[in-house]
């Protein structure tokens, strides 16, 4: 089985910096994908530069197909030379997945990743290796649909020190608060906030240091399929519905308009679902065959709200926006960042008089720049989106 791999990450600054000394990389082919975090020494613009130059040069010797030694050997005689401290030094840690599962590790000086099996943290084999006058540590292992790998900066270790916790958070104490709060159909935005929100708590909202959490989730590769409005020309009807019914992945249906023309190419009965869960988005709808049926510009525009806070808010108060909801906006949110592992919109540009009424909002005015909003805040949260028009 083919597997993908769901990726996020977020980070806090140190206090009153502007910029964050760690840096996360991701590259992703036809045949792997990897991620690398990287903390520079220090915090600020010096930290930054460090992290950047780190990531973007494993990164890119990496995936180009250069070894771990060649790629260590030029970060070292690449990065400019701490003034103050007479050092050039960033950790890193380096994640590389193949399609089938096959993961590569190489961990410097930064806190041990965490592997779960399912909703349990095993141990992972290291090796020990003398790159340059380096200790890096390297594992080789094969994961499974449903794994995840937890990896951070030692900011997160360092939460609370000298303020709620003489000696930080310390590590251990990390595993044990990720074992109880997490569970494996968390998507991988999620892991990362609860996570940093804790980290930010500790250190009472003035964080010490750079802070980063990254983390990666396989599972198998899922498109979503979105059907939004009618084609142009109503002669295409069939030509994007069986584009939809013949994607292989997740399909949707967006607008009243969209769903009668499935129904009527299918020949499946459209049937309306009259239980509101939010009295303020439309209810939903069922078509045998498809993974959610949803009122159109509203629904999306809700939908939108919803992703776009997610993507605004910070640590502290991202829990307010549930994707547990059963309401229509609520429901498309959780397909396409959690059940997803990339979107496909497929956009008519027939025009419903409705929404040229100047009379309505202007969001119903605006379909297809609502699709390009939506579609960039989708691609936000780290998943590739692509938009079709007919």
């Amino acid at each position: 089985m083919e597997l993908f791999v769901d990726a996020a990450y977020e980070s806090l600054n140190h206090y009153g910096e502007e910029l964050c000394g760690d840096k996360v990389e991701f590259v992703r082919n036809d045949k792997r994908f990897m991620a690398v975090l990287a903390d520079g020494l220090g915090s600020g613009v010096k930290a930054n530069i460090l992290s950047t130059l780190t990531s973007k040069i494993i990164a890119t010797m990496m995936s180009s197909g250069a070894s771990l030694s060649d790629a260590v050997e030029t970060i070292a005689s690449t990065l400019p030379v701490c003034s103050e401290r007479g050092i050039a030094y960033s950790t890193f840690t380096i994640v590389n997945v193949g399609k089938t599962g096959h993961v590569r590790t190489a961990e410097f000086d930064n806190p041990n990743l965490i592997y779960f099996k399912g909703n349990t943290i095993t141990d992972i084999e290291r090796t020990e290796l003398d790159i340059g006058g380096k200790k890096v540590f390297v594992s080789d292992f094969y994961a499974e649909n449903g794994d995840t790998i937890i990896t951070f900066s030692d900011g997160v270790v360092h939460a609370g020190v000298g303020a709620l916790l003489d000696l930080g958070w310390q590590y251990d104490n990390i595993v044990k608060y990720i074992t109880e709060n997490f569970s494996s159909d968390m998507a991988p935005v999620v892991v990362c906030r609860k996570l940093l929100g804790a980290v930010n708590t500790l250190y009472m909202g003035k964080p010490g240091d750079d802070s980063t959490v990254c983390t990666l989730k396989l599972k198998p590769n899922r498109p979503a399929f979105v059907m939004v409005g009618p084609p142009r020309d109503p002669n295409m009807d069939k030509v994007v519905v069986d584009k939809l019914m013949y994607s292989g992945g997740l399909k949707v249906v967006c607008g009243g308009t969209t769903s009668q023309i499935v129904s009527r190419v299918t020949g499946r009965e459209l049937e309306v679902l009259l239980d509101y869960e939010n009295p303020a988005v439309p209810p939903t709808a069922r078509i045998p065959g498809i993974d959610l049926v949803t009122e159109g510009v509203l629904t999306l525009g809700k939908c939108l709200d919803i992703i776009k806070n997610m993507n605004e808010a910070d640590s502290d108060s991202w829990d307010m926006y549930s994707l547990n909801k059963k309401d229509g906006a609520s429901e498309l949110t959780r397909l396409l960042l959690q059940d997803s592992t990339e979107v496909h919109f497929l956009v008519g540009r027939a025009l419903n008089p409705a929404h040229q009424n100047p009379g309505m909002p202007v969001s119903l005015s605006l379909k297809f720049n609502l699709i390009k909003e939506l579609a960039a805040e989708i691609e936000k949260t780290g998943k590739k989106v692509t938009v079709e028009y007919f």
